[in-house]
């Protein structure tokens, strides 16, 4: 049972101050369910309409060994009243289920937050499995922090007794016991999650059921005993500012997969989407496979070279192909993409990067395919490259991607991560009407009598026509052998490959003119400093620009979404600032291609832990890059 200094009284509570945002973190093991009750509470969370940022962490290890340090799991979650673009810093509250799970989070948490542990967990056995020689809970090395330490496991189990549950199947309640907890700590409402388990359950109803009782409990625990500091109470979080709309959460991989199907249907296409299983791009295919009803045919291939060439041939009969993959699986498509280069087909590849080389770490983020988007295939092949900076932007980047794919003729890569794959927050569902369709024309006008069918005659933008294969008339030939100017004919010929090479390059440039000028995101078009991200470093990059600008530093932000080609205003925007850092989960990519491209003096700022940037990281280093030029 958890002792407390006193009781707090109804004036004390209502006497509390309404917080702008607190984080908190769930951890524990892989087994128990850590993801999911983060999960519920978000949508409880963005239900209360308070804006939202998350951050899930899970092992890479399929199934470590239960109770070690390799097998915790967590979920963040950022909440508040005000703009919310990280999953925090540090956590404020931690709710640790195991002796690992503190072991490996406790560190994380800010001095004097608060920690909830599950007291039936630290027993011998477990603690010696993550590492403690005596108990944390008792010996006071968590004294810089407040301690609320319960047995989670007998509450949980004597809440579910009257549903004969056996001992272990009764302990997986226990993160709905968690989760009521939490529920009753901010304010929340139960019911979405009671509806959540009767359908989850609707075929096992006493699980439901326990599971919903074993909810109910862990809130009425917080409502019979509420515990002065240290300890729980309510904490008090106004709802955020909000345009009016229709919002919902959404993670990276669905908001992908919507934008997708929405690029497909502004370009009038169906889509077919091929793709293998890897962490993290998975998911894609999965939302995708619950959409086919929008003309979608997913296909879970063999293998990462069979998923990218049945997209190709798709993209070839008249759909518009999409594959998707990690790191290493983009590796495996290499040969493929140098193909649609030569084909000049449209294909959107989507890679959901993470921590590598090889396996490395797969469930992990990091940004490290830079090069391998914009430089890693053989010869010269290029393609343009897009990322997306949060899992909302991925919606808006997806119809971007088909939009140009379909445009110039010519494959598009498409960068995401590990975060923002997995991640989640609140979007504004879009209003379509507003988005300019572009509907694809196919090429149908036979050529004249004595006249050759011209598979690569270019428009203006260098462009080849779009021919269904079987239209009367327009038979043609296309391979992965260098084509004559035109026709398409097979012609190795020194001249036909200087050419075609010429053209296919200017073409990838020519993106540039339909794209916007790069903007500034936060601060001025000129200056001391400005900090260049991409992808989803824009959270923390933001914040810290914006926590220095207040402080008087002459700082600004530029965030690129179009990688290759860049903006066409970028070396004059570049050039009217001093200094330019570059933050990125790397070891410099994209700090190499701005010195590639503007001559410029780009200073890095690397990361590669496999956690996202921390606000206060970057915000150091903007002093530390001012602080040096002085």
């Amino acid at each position: 049972m958890a002792t407390a200094e006193h009781l707090v009284t109804p004036a004390e509570a209502a006497a509390r101050p309404e917080l702008e945002a607190i984080v908190v973190r769930f951890a524990g093991d892989s087994g128990d369910g850590m993801q999911l009750t983060g999960g519920q509470f978000t949508l409880s969370t963005a239900l209360a309409g308070n804006d939202l940022a998350t951050f899930p962490d899970f092992p890479a290890e399929i199934r470590a060994p239960q109770g070690t340090t390799f097998g915790v799991s967590a979920f963040q979650i950022n909440f508040g009243s005000a703009a919310i673009e990280t999953a925090g810093d540090q956590p404020d509250v931690l709710i640790a289920m195991n002796p690992a799970a503190l072991k490996v989070n406790v560190e994380s948490l800010r001095e004097g937050g608060l920690i909830i542990a599950d007291e039936g967990e630290f027993g011998a056995r477990n603690l010696s499995k993550a590492g403690y020689d005596s108990n944390p809970l008792e010996d006071g090395s968590l004294n810089k922090w407040q301690l609320i330490h319960f047995n989670i496991s007998q509450l949980t189990l004597d809440a579910v007794k009257p549903f004969g549950l056996g001992n272990k199947e009764a302990l997986r309640c226990k993160n709905m016991w968690t989760l009521g907890l939490a529920l009753w700590m901010f304010d929340r409402d139960r019911q979405p999650i009671v509806d959540w388990l009767t359908t989850k359950f609707a075929k096992a109803p006493a699980l439901a059921q326990a599971n919903i009782v074993a909810l109910n409990a862990g809130h009425a625990y917080g409502e019979t005993v509420e515990l002065g500091a240290p300890g729980i109470h309510q904490h008090r979080i106004a709802p955020a500012p909000a345009e009016p709309g229709l919002y919902r959460t959404v993670t990276g991989a669905e908001s992908l997969a919507l934008g997708l199907v929405a690029g497909c249907r502004l370009a009038g296409l169906d889509m077919f989407f091929g793709s293998y299983p890897i962490t993290p791009a998975s998911p894609l295919l999965h939302h995708l496979a619950r959409l086919k009803e929008y003309g979608i045919t997913t296909f879970q291939a063999e293998d990462e070279i069979a998923a990218i060439c049945a997209a190709i041939g798709a993209s070839y009969a008249g759909q518009l192909g999409i594959t998707s993959s990690s790191g290493p699986g983009i590796a495996l498509k290499t040969e493929a993409m140098g193909l649609a280069v030569m084909t000049e087909l449209p294909l959107v590849v989507v890679n959901s990067q993470r921590g590598g080389p090889s396996t490395g770490l797969p469930t992990k983020t990091e940004q490290s395919d830079l090069y391998q988007a914009v430089y890693g295939r053989n010869a010269d092949s290029p393609l343009p490259v897009i990322a997306a900076r949060s899992p909302a932007d991925a919606f808006d980047c997806a119809i971007e991607a088909v939009r140009i794919a379909t445009r110039y003729m010519t494959p598009v890569m498409l960068l995401t991560d590990g975060h923002i794959a997995n991640a989640a927050e609140p979007w504004r569902v879009p209003d379509m009407s507003a988005y300019q369709p572009f509907p694809v024309s196919f090429f149908d006008q036979a050529p004249a009598e004595g006249e050759a069918v011209m598979p690569y005659a270019r428009n203006s933008e260098l462009a080849r026509p779009w021919i269904k294969p079987g239209t009367p008339g327009l038979e043609h030939r296309i391979g992965g052998i260098e084509k004559q100017p035109g026709t398409g004919n097979i012609d190795y010929s020194p001249r036909a490959h200087e050419q075609m090479t010429a053209e296919r390059a200017t073409k990838v440039l020519n993106v540039a003119d339909s794209i916007p000028d790069q903007d500034v995101c936060l601060g001025g078009s000129g200056g001391k400093l400005a900090v260049v991200g991409w992808g989803s470093t824009f959270g923390p990059i933001h914040q810290a620009v914006r926590r220095a600008r207040s402080r008087g530093v002459d700082v600004s932000h530029i965030h690129i979404r179009h990688i290759w080609p860049m903006p066409k205003n970028m070396s004059v925007l570049l050039a009217g600032f001093e200094h330019i850092l570059v933050p990125e989960m790397n070891m410099g990519q994209l700090k190499t291609l701005l010195r590639d491209q503007f001559l410029l003096d780009a200073k890095p700022l690397n990361k590669v832990s496999g956690h996202p940037f921390l606000i206060a990281e970057i915000e150091a280093a903007i002093d530390a890059a001012l602080e040096g030029a002085q």
